[in-house]
């Protein structure tokens, strides 16, 4: 059984354990992977400004129709489990305390004030769809602080679906790459077409840190990629790819991390467990 199939049916195991019924992508068709209704596929409902944010993005995550569930229906939707990471916290205005788990500051950072989901970082006006980073944490001070971004995979990267390279566009750009020598080298390798990867979306990667770079410079931000580990030689080419991309973005001295979701989930049960039960016996149950 491959990566995705084990995560996949332990999504749809978690559900029937909790009695929620399961439908297709078109309804009656399809593998029963999606829930009934959104909130379901929620540790909590989405709060307003978050539901605009996500209707605000290019996704089209939670817009169901009369035959097709919304993409955030499904048990394997990043853009679900992103929710149930980060909005909990958002919700209790506790963004220092998910920044710091996350691995962006120290415990007693408090710069943190907000946090996004689907927010866009244009790269140039000439490029009609921008990058959209999952999660992004604000800091209350610019001049004080960085840019938190998140990029947040769970089941894609172990998915048949090949992802793409770069396109000749970005590489025609010259000034996007002065500060990115070594990146600049790999998007080459990736153009059009992405051969050097297998799960990491490499390309996608780049664009968002040309994408923050333009709005905050290489110094105002910090990039995360979390990610859904899985036993095998499929999580272990997965954290190979990672840390190959790594060295590749702190040689051009972009601040750019990794940690797997099943790190974060047991770092906020061991630091909150105590304070939020509910929450983190859902998280564990669901994602461990």
């Amino acid at each position: 059984m491959n990566a995705h199939e084990v995560i996949l049916s332990m999504q749809i195991q978690w559900a029937l354990n909790r009695g929620i019924s399961l439908i297709g992508s078109k309804g009656e068709r399809g593998r029963r992977t999606y829930t009934l209704t959104l909130e379901q596929n929620l540790f909590e409902p989405l709060e307003e400004r978050t539901k605009q944010q996500f209707r605000d993005g290019n996704g089209n995550e939670i817009q169901g129709s009369t035959d097709s569930p919304a993409k955030m229906q499904a048990l394997h939707s990043s853009s679900a489990l992103g929710v149930n990471i980060f909005q909990y916290w958002q919700k209790r205005g506790l963004y220092n305390e998910i920044a710091a788990a996350c691995g962006f500051c120290d415990k007693g950072n408090k710069n943190s004030i907000h946090i996004d989901f689907e927010r866009k970082f244009p790269i140039k006006t000439k490029f009609i769809v921008p990058p959209n980073i999952d999660v992004v944490i604000s800091p209350q001070d610019q001049k004080k602080g960085k840019l938190f971004a998140v990029e947040c995979k769970f089941t894609e990267a172990y998915s048949t679906t090949k992802h793409d390279g770069l396109k000749d566009k970005y590489l025609e750009e010259g000034d996007l790459w002065q500060e990115f020598p070594v990146l600049h080298g790999l998007a080459k390798k990736i153009n059009p077409e992405d051969h050097e990867f297998t799960f990491l979306h490499a390309a996608q990667l780049i664009k968002h840190i040309l994408g923050l770079t333009q709005a905050v410079n290489k110094d105002g931000f910090k990039l995360l990629y979390l990610w859904y580990d899985a036993l095998g030689k499929e999580g272990a080419k997965h954290r190979e790819e990672i840390e190959e991309f790594a060295e590749n973005a702190r040689a051009d001295g972009v601040f750019f991390i990794s940690k797997s979701y099943q790190e974060l989930i047991i770092s906020l049960a061991n630091d909150y467990r105590v304070e939020h039960p509910a929450y983190i016996q859902y998280m564990t149950e669901r994602y461990l």
